[in-house]
This record gives C-alpha cells, sequence and structure tokens, in this order.
C-alpha cells in the first residue's frame, strides 16, 4: 500500500487550469481499482491519494499519467506501508 503526498508548486490559479484533467485521471485508477482514496490537503497547498499496487515501480508508472505530474503541478512524496490494522467496514461508511 501507499500513500502519495502532493504539494503544488505552482499558483493555486495553475493548479485549477488543470483540475478537471487531474480528476478525470482520478477516475480512471479508481475504476481500475488502484485507488482507495483522495483529497486535497487542509489547507489546499497538495493533496493525498491512497494507492493500492504491488510495487513502487508500478506506483511511479501510475503518478507519472497525472497531468499534475505531467505538467510540472505538483511534486510527490511516495510514503509505501504495511496495513497490519484496519476497520473491517467499508471507507464510506467510515467517512458517513
Amino acid at each position: 500500500m501507499f500513500i502519495a503526498i502532493l504539494t503544488y508548486k505552482k499558483p493555486i490559479e495553475e493548479v485549477d487550469r488543470f483540475l478537471q484533467a487531474h480528476r478525470e485521471y482520478l477516475s480512471k485508477h479508481y475504476a481500475s481499482g488502484d485507488f482507495i482514496a483522495s483529497g486535497p490537503q487542509t489547507p489546499r497547498i497538495g493533496g493525498v491519494i491512497m494507492i493500492k499496487a504491488d510495487n513502487r515501480a508500478l506506483v511511479d508508472s501510475i503518478i507519472a499519467q497525472d497531468p499534475f505530474s505531467i505538467n510540472g503541478i505538483a511534486d510527490y512524496r511516495i510514503v509505501e506501508f504495511t496495513p497490519t490494522m484496519f476497520v473491517e467496514s467499508s471507507l464510506s461508511d467510515i467517512l458517513k
């Protein structure tokens, strides 16, 4: 399991120019089962994506497809972790 922590390196107006393309990228990877959760940081200085992948190389190839990466909008810090404890309900139930 991986967490990508995005930090914007461009003004928010530039981020917003690529936001729709970024959301389409997210939707594609949710549909394929790569992403578990995502959202903006508070305050809005970047974002976070929880990624299900077998290895770091796969994560890097997924991140390389992000319009924020392609257009130099954000830096990415990737954290790999092994979940050993978790809630037995779905994430949507937790977030209600």
